[in-house]
């Protein structure tokens, strides 16, 4: 492998801010021992925060090594469109509005589905939670879907004293069947978009490779883990009914987060559309509630120091990419993904010349399957963490415990992708 120093500074720093992930506990345990500087404990606790801050490190050691200049036209080589979608898409997806138009629709489904099942709501929502939004991805892009299920399931489960197993449980499933939930599109899932124009995926060819089997796999998990933990839910109140919402003020954050979505590639349009959501929230404030402005810029500095760490892990992962077979690729590129980017690594493997029809599907469905298991591993998981943290104990994440949550909704997709 050639590489030179300052990539595999890169490489080490990764590793550190990956390991990182694992110990944001640790640093919330210092916080409360160490009252001088718990703000500086309480900063390195927040997981949002760990990838932003090891990126800003790499810089400063690159100014050092090269030369300010040489950092600069780094990052200007980076493009930072993803993190500026997911910042934007999170604050309108979670705007009052659209969480009301979602809950109105799985109301309705959950009032049919309890007709014909004569089951209680609470698990009816919670499994047409975690089974339909995630399919939304497909359309409204992941990280609106993770957006609207993260707020969902705050509402439904975490708002309640829950045990850690329904805590994290939920949470595993959630990460997964998000991650290919996507996958029925050439344009919403992000590590779809590395390759769909490259390769020349259209939408039509994604739902005859993916569509059928990631439905199933994310109906089987929803359908688990609402068998599993449906004694734990406690039933939605019915005392307070929530105001209803005029029809013209959602109609009018509907068009804007359509508006977001379809130019999701043009920062531009996007960011100049959010600037104006925010003028009109703010203008008509009396159906609104405070825009989760905080968690969609902690998320965005995650994501944006994950493409700069991420930008020069090639050296490594391209040569192991080339050196897999097919069902090689499957497995490497599902495990890989645990430890970096599912984006990050179909594009590098889209760069790899010559290979087989079976190499590129092997690529894209380990990627996706393996979406879950770390909060890096998928672009939208670190919005589902910025709004489900703080009902978690301590209002921290345990990175160990989300992997072990999330390996038996990853066995399903594995199963779903392998054999159907």
């Amino acid at each position: 492998m050639n590489f030179t120093p300052t990539e595999l500074l890169a490489s080490v720093i990764f590793s550190i801010a990956v390991l990182h992930t694992f110990c944001t506990g640790y640093f919330e345990s210092l916080a409360k021992q160490s009252k001088r500087h718990a703000g500086l404990w309480h900063l390195l606790g927040e997981v949002e925060i760990v990838f932003g801050f090891w990126a800003a490190i790499l810089i400063i050691f690159m100014s050092l090594i090269d030369d300010l200049n040489t950092a600069k036209a780094f990052l200007d080589q980076r493009n930072f469109t993803e993190p500026l979608f997911v910042f934007a898409i999170m604050i309108v997806a979670g705007s009052k509005p659209i969480l009301y138009v979602a809950k109105q629709i799985l109301h309705v489904l959950a009032n049919v589905l309890q007709s014909l099942l004569r089951v209680r709501c609470a698990p009816v929502l919670y499994f047409l939670t975690l089974g339909i939004t995630p399919l939304l991805g497909s359309v409204i892009t992941e990280p609106a879907a993770m957006t609207l299920s993260a707020f969902l399931l705050r509402d439904l489960v975490y708002r309640h004293q829950c045990s850690k197993a329904l805590l994290f449980g939920t949470l595993g499933v959630l990460f997964v069947n998000i991650s290919i939930g996507g996958t029925l599109t050439n344009f919403a899932a992000p590590p779809v978009l590395m390759v769909a124009s490259t390769w020349g995926w259209s939408s039509a060819f994604m739902f005859a490779n993916f569509g059928i089997e990631s439905c199933i796999a994310i109906f089987i998990n929803a359908l688990g883990a609402t068998l599993l933990f449906h004694r734990q839910l406690i039933e939605p109140s019915t005392t307070q009914k929530e105001p209803k919402i005029p029809l013209a003020v959602i109609f009018m954050h509907l068009l804007f987060l359509l508006g977001v979505v379809v130019f999701a590639h043009d920062p531009v349009l996007f960011m100049w559309l959010l600037l104006f959501f925010i003028g009109y929230t703010t203008a008509y404030p009396k159906h609104q509630s405070p825009l989760i402005l905080k968690e969609a810029l902690l998320v965005g500095f995650f994501l944006g120091g994950l493409v700069v760490l991420g930008a020069l892990q090639g050296w490594w992962l391209q040569p192991i990419l080339e050196m897999m077979s097919p069902t090689a690729v499957f497995y490497g590129s599902l495990a890989l993904t645990a430890v970096t980017d599912n984006a990050a690594l179909t594009y590098l493997g889209s760069l790899v010349s010559g290979t087989s029809l079976d190499f590129k599907l092997a690529l894209v469905g380990g990627a996706v399957a393996g979406g879950g298991l770390t909060v890096i591993a998928n672009a939208p998981n670190p919005a589902g963490i910025a709004i489900l943290r703080p009902h978690f104990p301590n209002g921290a994440v345990s990175a160990f415990y989300l992997l072990i949550a999330a390996l038996p909704p990853t066995f399903v997709a594995i199963l779903a992708y392998r054999l159907i």
